[in-house]
């Protein structure tokens, strides 16, 4: 299964990251190119242990719904988040928070895997590792420029 791990250096508290992190809000300004929309469960705000979220979005030019669950919660240190329906056979994704010369060191470690087979491992090492890896990492600069900034207060309040 392919891994993809991002390490985002950002200027400010570790719970303000925790919490811009997890917030279905900035999440979807992040991903806007890709036109995702939370369109059930939990839909705004912040989201927690135990709650789901369905993602609807373009990605290939396909339109496609994905459900998460949070099944792992400590904070401000870390969350999971993994599908519960999509289009990965699986995936989890581990966000990891740690605190130190004041700054907040987040690592992400995105673990997927594609149907179809061998058809689906090919797609992988040519696209999609590539993509997602970009897509994580364009997230990560969105919610590192809100939290660098006085932006961070527009979505935490």
């Amino acid at each position: 299964m392919p891994i993809i791990t991002i390490d985002t250096e950002i200027k400010n508290d570790i719970e303000i990251c925790f919490d811009l992190s997890r917030s279905i809000d900035l999440h979807q300004i992040s991903t806007s190119k890709t036109n995702e929309i939370a369109i059930d469960g939990r839909t705004s705000g912040l989201i927690s242990l135990g709650e789901t979220v369905t993602w609807q979005a373009t990605h290939f030019g396909i339109r496609q719904k994905l459900k998460s669950i949070i099944s792992a919660y400590d904070r401000p240190y870390h969350f999971r988040d993994e599908q519960v329906k999509g289009a990965f056979k699986n995936f989890t994704h581990d966000h990891y928070f740690e605190f130190r010369d004041n700054k907040t060191f987040v690592k992400d470690i995105f673990e997927f895997e594609s149907p179809f087979g061998l058809i689906g491992k090919t797609f992988n090492s040519i696209i999609l590792t590539k993509y997602m890896t970009d897509f994580l990492t364009k997230r990560n600069l969105v919610i590192k420029g809100f939290a660098e900034s006085d932006r961070w207060k527009e979505i935490l309040g």
